[in-house]
């Protein structure tokens, strides 16, 4: 392990959150900006690294809580949340959620451990769609514990979103392929505030809240919607339909306004093969259905198992057709919502949208990335394009982490283990500079004190201007 000294001021963990922090996914508000913070343009294994320590498997985001950096992994069919060093990258402490049982989840796109950390500075809250919410305090002591039942999914594909913290409360959105609903519980003590039953299927993304006026409202993506709930009551506000069928991405606060959006496979811009389509690729014309081994020659292979709803090893025309209708039913497209708490439109737009990362909004610009790697950007105020669908030369084709942003610049993680980055503001998204390391990253990076954070599949990097 790479020991240097990371040169930033730090304090004892009894603190509160500083503005140098990142306490949560994507981030300060979940927006995914750290614009007062300056990592490193350049990095890499033999450029401005301050250490490296190898992590356990996880796709969970780390978070910077002071001098500490936390996160989920899955281990020896264990789940922790482990804290590190921020000035080394030594581990301080692991705690073992003690799960009773293990979530399904996809064994190469999903993890147990995909939701990330949340911290207010004094205590962290991990969540586990095996078991629930756990509060520590910052030397990895449990505080509470609030048992949920072991999360079943659609297709079983895994937990996918993250606690929020404000005003006291712990806010879950948790949808599932039955019994979805939204939870608050109080941060000192564990116990429930409320809960709000949601009739939507199984949803992966992070709701974000908005303060909407006076009224601060929890805006939670799901399948075919999204919804505004009252933070302090649960209360319904608003909701809005006609979102893609499938929901992976979490929303964003730009200035008064709400922006979202959502794409999934099966719209108008992407539409699913035909089953007998699918049966000629994989060769199984014969027997009239879909075959592990035929799936096996198809893009269809990695997701097999997952749509073998009754696992009886094959896939019929029904199911199938079942699949693609509910996908079709959903609308892809990206939105602004007005302030005002009626859910209002100020904007829409349905080009370029991304599938599993998140957009983000910098500089009062609005960009989207899409597998190729595609950027979209956007005026964050009217909607209207920059550019569309232009190709960001030196990234990696395909994304599940959501950009971040500081100093003028946006960082563009990548599954084959490409970190780029390109200058915000400009006519086009070429990246200034690319890295590729050797393992994926699938986990959404964090920039701390001048400091970027980045997961890959087997290590924590933290990269740090030398001065």
């Amino acid at each position: 392990m790479v020991r240097v000294a990371l040169l930033v001021s730090v304090f004892v963990s009894s603190q509160a959150l500083f503005a140098a922090d990142w306490p949560q996914f994507r981030g300060p508000g979940g927006s995914g900006v750290a614009d007062d913070q300056k990592p490193p343009v350049k990095f890499g294994p033999k450029e401005n690294l301050a250490w490296k320590v190898a992590v356990p498997p996880g796709a969970s985001s780390p978070i910077v809580v002071g001098d500490k950096i936390i996160l989920t992994a899955f281990e020896n069919d264990k789940l922790f949340t482990i804290c590190y060093s921020a000035t080394d990258g030594k581990e301080l402490w692991r705690a073992d959620a003690k799960a009773k049982q293990i979530e399904p989840f996809h064994p190469i796109h999903g993890s147990p451990a995909a939701s990330t950390p949340a911290s207010d500075g004094k205590r962290v809250v991990s969540y586990f769609g095996s078991c629930g919410l756990l509060c520590y305090d910052l030397d990895g002591k449990e505080q509470w514990k609030f048992e949920l039942p072991m999360a079943v999914t659609n297709n079983e594909f895994g937990s996918g979103t993250s606690p929020v913290l404000v005003d006291g409360l712990v806010l879950l959105a948790r949808d599932l392929s039955k019994d979805s609903a939204v939870y608050a519980v109080d941060l000192a003590t564990g116990s429930q505030k409320w809960k709000t039953d949601r009739k939507v299927p199984t949803s992966f993304c992070t709701p974000v809240v908005w303060n909407d006026g006076e009224k601060k409202v929890l805006a939670v993506p799901g399948a075919l919607s999204l919804t505004g709930y009252d933070v302090q009551t649960g209360k319904e506000l608003w909701a809005l339909d006609k979102m893609a069928a499938v929901a992976c991405t979490t929303p964003v606060v730009y200035k008064d306004m709400l922006v979202h959006s959502s794409w999934a496979p099966g719209g108008a811009d992407f539409k699913l093969p035909a089953f007998d389509e699918i049966v000629k690729a994989a060769g199984d014309e014969k027997l009239g259905y879909i075959s592990k081994a035929g799936a096996a020659k198809t893009p269809f292979k990695d997701f097999f198992d997952n749509n073998d709803l009754n696992k009886d090893g094959k896939i019929t025309r029904d199911e199938w057709d079942t699949l693609t209708k509910f996908l079709a039913s959903g609308q892809n497209r990206a939105i602004a919502l007005k302030p005002g708490g009626k859910g209002e439109l100020a904007w829409s737009y349905t080009k370029g949208l991304p599938y599993v990362p998140s957009p983000i909004v910098y500089r009062d610009r609005f960009y989207l990335l899409k597998d190729g790697p595609l950027m979209t950007c956007l005026d964050a105020k009217t909607g209207k394009p920059v550019y569309e669908g232009e190709r960001v030369a030196r990234a990696g084709a395909m994304a599940y982490a959501s950009p971040v942003a500081a100093n003028g610049h946006i960082y563009l993680a990548a599954l084959d283990g490409t970190v780029a980055v390109m200058v915000a503001g400009e006519d086009a998204p070429d990246a200034v500079f690319a890295v590729k390391l050797a393992e994926p990253i699938r986990a959404t990076p964090a920039i701390a004190h001048d400091t970027l954070y980045v997961r890959s599949d087997k290590f924590l990097y933290a990269f740090a201007a030398k001065k």
